[in-house]
């Protein structure tokens, strides 16, 4: 279509886009000529006839042309069944690698050390690894940056109290115990720090002594991180996400470098006093009462905080990392402060323009009656628990439907079905937007939920165990049934969704075509007989269409983060 229409007119259409888009009334529609008869000088329906013609002449396409100027466009049946055929043989399923040469850092998760990770952590883990996931098989060279909160007043604090406290068996256990312990330690010490002002001076000076580099409070701390970042690599295993270790970028890391980047933003005119504080301002960032709206690089007291160390990361990611596309994957609550570090980050010249840093936000998991979700004492609820409640729900409904598991693989199977749904539930919906946590729907077998592209997937295997060692081999000879039709070009659209995700940065994308998908093949299945099909050549194709199916949806739970049992 776009060699078409740059032989019709080779200087005002060539290289544009050809808009050809899914159709009702065909295979595919194109409104190119209404949308370039402008400039090309052409009435709408004369350059959309021009088009056709050329198509006709040069494809095996039946086009039409309708109303003012759409084309419409029908694939013969042999061209679809080739390119059924071709995606089988591709371990890629006939996508491309359009971001080959690219280099992207997702920072995303970014948990707090000697805190336990809650439901507010989930969002960012899942959105950001699906993201990753997607970008990477498209080509880019992914970075994932998990940037800790591992520095700051906090641990002055927490310190002191573990020191004046030694009797605390918060050392006992295994990770997950121990980040629980602390947690609850955490909460003490701040309730300590408020209701006790000798205490506070005291944790005060233990955060001197951190900062200076004292050997007994560094060790301490040290163990805390330890402990912290055992616990969440656990966490992060059973989400099934793909950071490790090596992909800490952890907040202390940077300071030594942030007197230094402090004194390059005076020089430069960007940061100035105010109020005893180091600060950048801008013109067009203004408060509630129209004030201007500070990034406090160096604060009162001379230390610094996280808009100075994210500033620093932001440089450390362009200068040393190379990257040339920045994505925070962090909650809607950021907007303003990753407003103001990206902004001062350009007028310093950390950030250059062919460079793209971008706050991915999200958010809230909300609870039953669109209230914050919290436990019924009103606390936070943990992610781990969290995640429990989901397996147990999904175990449940297994017990009920399924005959043929049981035991260990009922076990493993519930496991990933139950942190799918939680992902999926999260993943399904717009990241900008807020979302219900309601464990009954989650873990259902209908309606869009990740249980439900499970099972379709199962079941695509299953018939594909029974059929044995049958032939796949495809005859393009054959016409297609209309469902077999659908579920083709339905098939054919999941590079280009994929290519969606990474462009839009939005993985529901993603998830609204895998239920497409496993809705076309409920209908293919309930219109065309697969193993009871009238003919060897019919039984081969339709056992084409349920292996590219099977393949699409795992390769597609795949790039959101899910597991795809073969049976469930």
């Amino acid at each position: 279509m776009t060699a078409a229409m740059a032989r019709v007119l080779p200087r005002e259409l060539a290289g544009r886009d050809p808009l050809v888009r899914p159709s009702e009334h065909a295979d595919f529609q194109s409104n190119a000529a209404m949308a370039l008869a402008g400039p090309a000088g052409l009435a709408s329906r004369e350059l959309a006839e021009r088009l056709r013609q050329l198509l006709a002449e040069e494809t095996a396409f039946t086009v039409s042309v309708a109303g003012p100027g759409f084309l419409n466009l029908t694939v013969p049946d042999a061209l679809l069944w080739g390119q059924v055929e071709q995606r089988l043989a591709d371990p890629r399923l006939g996508a491309g690698l359009p971001l080959a040469g690219s280099r992207v850092v997702v920072d995303y998760s970014g948990p707090n050390i000697a805190k336990e990770m809650h439901v507010g952590h989930l969002r960012s883990n899942v959105i950001g690894d699906a993201l990753a996931r997607s970008l990477s098989f498209l080509g880019a060279d992914v970075i994932r940056q998990n940037h800790l909160g591992d520095w700051g007043t906090q641990f002055g604090m927490l310190i002191q109290y573990l020191t004046e406290h030694p009797e605390h068996p918060w050392r006992d256990g295994a990770a997950g115990t121990r980040i629980s312990l602390l947690d609850a330690l955490y909460k003490t010490s701040r309730q300590a720090f408020e209701a006790d002002p000798e205490f506070a001076e005291r944790s005060r000076r233990r955060v001197v002594a951190l900062q200076g580099g004292d050997p007994a409070t560094v060790a301490v701390w040290q163990e805390l991180v330890e402990v912290s970042g055992e616990a969440f690599q656990q966490l992060y295993d059973r989400l099934g996400l793909l950071i490790t270790p090596q992909d800490t970028d952890s907040e202390s890391s940077y300071n030594e470098e942030l007197p230094g980047l402090a004194e390059e933003l005076i020089e430069a005119g960007i940061a100035v006093e105010s109020a005893g504080a180091l600060c950048v301002f801008f013109e067009d960032i203004l408060g509630p009462e129209g004030a201007p709206v500070p990034l406090i690089v160096r604060k009162q007291d001379g230390g610094f905080g996280y808009q100075a160390s994210d500033l620093a990361t932001l440089r450390h990611r362009v200068r040393d990392l190379g990257a040339d596309r920045i994505l925070y994957v962090v909650d809607a609550r950021q907007a303003l402060h990753f407003k103001m570090v990206f902004a001062a980050a350009r007028r310093a010249g950390w950030l250059p323009a062919g460079v793209e840093a971008k706050h991915v936000p999200f958010g809230t998991v909300m609870g039953p009656g669109g209230k914050p979700f919290k436990t019924r004492s009103g606390g936070t609820v943990r992610l781990a628990g969290l995640l429990d409640s989901a397996v147990d729900g999904v175990r449940a409904v297994m017990a009920e439907k399924s005959h043929e598991l049981s035991g260990a693989e009922l076990e493993r199977v519930a496991e990933a079905a139950g942190i799918g749904a939680v992902k999926y539930a999260d993943l399904s919906t717009s990241w900008a937007r807020n979302y219900v946590f309601d464990i009954d729907q989650m873990v259902s077998l209908n309606g869009d939920t990740g249980v439900y592209l499970l099972y379709a997937h199962a079941r695509v295997r299953s018939i594909l165990a029974k059929a044995g060692e049958a032939s796949v081999v495809v005859d393009r000879s054959l016409p297609l049934h209309p469902a077999e039709r659908a579920l083709v070009l339905l098939l054919d659209g999941f590079e280009g969704t994929v290519r969606e995700v990474a462009r839009e940065l939005e993985p529901h994308r993603l998830c609204g075509y895998l239920f497409a998908l496993a809705k076309a093949f409920t209908e293919f299945y309930g219109a065309c007989p697969v193993l009871k099909a009238p003919t060897p050549g019919l039984r081969g194709n339709r056992l084409a269409l349920c292996e590219l199916t099977a393949a699409t949806l795992a390769r597609g739970l795949d790039l959101l983060g899910l597991e795809a049992p073969e049976r469930i």
